[in-house]
């Protein structure tokens, strides 16, 4: 009888502990270059610092130029200390750049600004090739992603004999 009673008492931990996990989706995604002008409100002119409607975070942060993903987010409760994770794979390039930026997420809606500032964004021409944004906790479990279409196509293969001939060009030798 005992086992049995071991056994109930780990499934009723188990699951009181998922339902108590947060529930994180990352509604959508609005990349796009933001200059440093954009950010300027008029509490700035009046002293103040700088305000946003949004939680922004930044790969420089005293620099404000620079590409910035607009994240929506809705989470069932707060996330302290969570990773906001973004991949790019610029033009011209193969390998894919990360960024981890620090965010301590409320409960509810909420739009996070992240922002590849400074040298870590080559030049406000250019557009990422593909990009993923993942959300992870605190303790690195990934709650949420949300990436662009051209993240998820495989990679293509490089063909490794350009000069080759094709297969109903080759002569053949006769019988």
């Amino acid at each position: 009888m005992r086992p049995f009673t071991i056994l109930i008492s780990f499934l009723a931990l188990a699951l009181s502990s998922v339902a108590t996990a947060a529930e994180v989706t990352i509604v959508r995604v609005w990349p796009d270059y933001r200059t440093s002008e954009s950010f300027l409100r008029v509490d700035e002119y009046f002293g103040g610092q700088e305000s946003a409607p949004e939680l922004v975070v930044r790969s420089q942060s005293r620099t404000r130029e620079g590409y910035y993903f607009l994240t929506r987010v809705k989470s069932s409760e707060a996330v302290p200390g969570a990773l906001l994770v973004v991949e790019t794979i610029l033009p011209g390039s193969e390998v894919a750049s990360v960024h981890f930026l620090s965010v301590d997420l409320p409960r509810g809606s909420r739009a996070v600004l992240a922002g590849l500032t400074g040298t870590d964004w080559p030049d406000a021409k250019v557009k990422p090739t593909a990009w993923r944004v993942r959300l992870l906790s605190a303790g690195g479990v990934e709650l949420a992603r949300q990436q662009s279409f051209l993240w998820a196509l495989p990679p293509v293969a490089a063909s490794a004999n350009t000069d080759a001939t094709p297969a109903a060009e080759t002569p053949s030798s006769a019988p």
